[in-house]
């Protein structure tokens, strides 16, 4: 995830603070950086590939006088890494930094190319600053312009713009990525998290959804999303809480949360080529045609993440995939084909059956993909191909984050082989990138809902026991469900494919005990309805997670509903994930557990 730090100082230079910021922001991964500054009204601005020295050192030759600025570690989502790429992005008086994808940069660039404008990078950020700046020549004042420029976007994103002849200004804004804004004497900071500020500041406030505030020195002005002024609590961090930061939140597990919709837009970026038209992966590399079948093998959250990959896999690209549980797959003594491709996943990259599975693979004559969040772990330099995940440090045990990235990965990866297959066309392929660039704002939108899940969560966490249902797409979330609900509250929870509950497990329902029904609109909506009317019927508490069309269709016989987005099925398990994941969290907080670190349980399982 990329950094973002902004800083209006009182009279001392801004570069040096904005670089010892980026530096606190390191540990999100990045691969250029780059700052901006104003200096007697006027704009500069350096840029560097490759890590903060090289920016450093380019400070040095080139120094940036100014005691207002802003910096930016990036990423690359959109066009490779380079220094044209890196940001800030700057067209004429207006610089940009930004985290996270505009959805319809293409649209506007497009109407911007008409009116003249041009481009030197393949970033849809630039976009942002070019449309700006044409507010701008249109009469517009810089808080005017902005306004105007946010109120154009499409996307999950966090923006801090920076204009010439405005030394005392800056404009940020935030959807589906967190922003905090930050107070000194006589000075004003915005930062990408509270890390980036600590040595400046005990004083911050965070922006919340939909946010955008004009900052100068002498305070901060905030407008919500209808643009109304809007009051943010000021709040006091102690400085030894800032090594590891909650942010806002009240732990790490709801921090990381909110962090999905930034997480799968840098993972998205990662997989896409610069104009979005295909998926590159060095997975491409392998003969997709000829071979027979794929094995996936994996645990915990990390398996059910490959089971979405194997309906992905099997209905989009047309290839046989079977999904196995590390730890008894090479106990088993499996036969694998001749020409057949093993898939492993694990975010540490070190889970013990895991990294034995993909040796036995290898063993076998397996070509072997390790798809880990941690690019320098054993699975990573003894698999054949390391695939990436791109989430960042991930501190609480329940897997949130980290799922969302491997599911974005896996979603890239199965058009990939598609595409490979003959299973699709470059339109097909194009069409399926469309679709998952929408991901981080259905996410964000999702997490919008936040309150709703947290009232239905707490009417759970009365439970001893729930059950989680879904079809298609909808099972391996169900299983995610119930496995997040255990992990963090320890209540006993089962997840089941609908259409099995009438084989045994309708046995389990009574009026004490709450079932989670999953129910995107979709080809099999009917269909889960009837499972769900099977247990509603049985004076079963059925909770509906679903769209406006699922939960009108049960009306009274639902107990309890939550709305979800109306999305292509592709990206429902994007949603949904968000969905299970805000319940257990919300009623684990309610049982009074140990959220981010549950009782028996470590984040890496390195033994077996």
């Amino acid at each position: 995830m990329c950094g973002i730090i902004g800083v209006l100082a009182n009279e001392r230079p801004a570069a040096p603070i904005l670089v010892d910021a980026l530096r606190r922001l390191e540990y999100r991964g990045y691969d250029s950086a780059g700052v901006a500054a104003v200096d007697a009204g006027r704009l500069d601005r350096r840029r560097a590939l490759g890590k903060l020295a090289a920016l450093a050192d380019l400070l040095g030759q080139s120094p940036l006088p100014g005691s207002s600025g802003i910096g930016h570690t990036r990423w690359a989502t959109h066009g490779r890494p380079s220094e044209a790429n890196a940001h800030p992005h700057r067209s004429g008086p207006v610089c940009v930094v930004h985290n996270g994808i505009i959805e319809n940069y293409r649209e506007l660039k497009s109407e911007l190319a008409r009116e003249g404008a041009s481009f030197e990078s393949d970033t849809d950020t630039e976009v942002v600053a070019t449309l700006c700046a044409s507010m701008l020549r249109r009469g517009l004042e810089p808080e005017d312009a902005a306004a105007a420029t946010i109120a154009r976007l499409r996307g999950a994103y966090a923006l801090c713009f920076l204009f010439e002849g405005a030394p005392d200004l800056l404009i940020c804004a935030r959807r589906g990525s967190p922003l905090v804004i930050g107070f000194g004497e006589g000075e004003t900071y915005v930062g990408s998290d509270a890390i980036a500020l600590g040595p400046l500041t005990d004083r911050i406030c965070y922006l919340e959804e939909g946010d955008w505030a004009v900052v100068t020195r002498q305070g901060v002005r905030i407008h919500a999303a209808d643009g109304a002024r809007a009051e943010r609590p000021v709040q006091r961090i102690a400085p030894d809480s800032i090594v590891a930061d909650k942010g806002q939140h009240q732990h790490f597990m709801a921090k990381e949360i909110h962090e999905q919709p930034m997480v799968v837009a840098r993972a998205f970026g990662a997989w896409t080529s610069n104009d979005r038209s295909r998926i590159a992966s060095p997975a491409e590399t392998i003969d997709w045609r000829s071979v027979p079948r794929l094995t996936i093998v994996a645990c915990g959250t990390a398996h059910l993440a490959g089971h979405v990959a194997k309906i992905w896999l099997e209905r989009i690209a047309r290839l046989p995939v079977e999904i196995e549980i590390a730890s008894e797959f090479r106990y088993r003594e499996p036969p694998l084909p001749t020409g057949g491709v093993t898939l492993v996943i694990s975010q540490s990259g070190e889970t013990a059956d895991t990294l034995g599975a993909l040796r036995y693979a290898r063993a076998a004559g397996q070509t072997t993909l390790g798809l880990v969040n941690v690019t320098t772990s054993t699975i990573a330099r003894e698999a054949d191909l390391a695939l990436a995940t791109h989430a960042g440090p991930e501190i609480g045990v329940a897997s949130t984050k980290a799922f969302t990235a491997q599911l974005m990965g896996l979603a890239a990866f199965s058009v990939m082989v598609a595409r490979e297959r003959g299973a699709i066309d470059a339109d097909g392929e194009r069409d399926a990138i469309e679709t998952l660039s929408r991901v981080p704002r259905l996410m964000a939108e999702t997490i919008a809902q936040e309150d709703r899940f947290a009232a239905l969560a707490r009417e759970i966490a009365t439970a001893t026991s729930a059950l989680f249902l879904g079809r298609g797409l909808m099972y391996p979330i169900a299983l995610e469900g119930a496995l997040k609900l255990k992990e963090i509250t320890y209540i006993h929870a089962e997840g089941y494919a609908a259409g099995e509950i009438k084989h045994g497990p309708i046995a389990l329902v009574d009026e004490a005990t709450p079932v989670i029904a999953l129910l995107p609109s979709g080809d099999l909506l009917e269909k889960s309805l009837s499972n769900i009317r099977e247990v509603a019927a049985r004076k079963g508490r059925v909770a509906v997670i679903g769209d406006a069309e699922a939960r009108a269709e049960l009306g009274d016989e639902a107990w309890r509903s939550v709305a979800m987005p109306r999305c292509d099925p592709l990206i429902q398990p994007f949603a949904y994930a968000v969905a299970i994941q805000l319940l257990a969290y919300h009623a684990a907080v309610a049982r009074g557990t140990d959220v981010d670190q549950p009782r028996n349980l470590a984040k890496s399982v390195t033994v077996e």
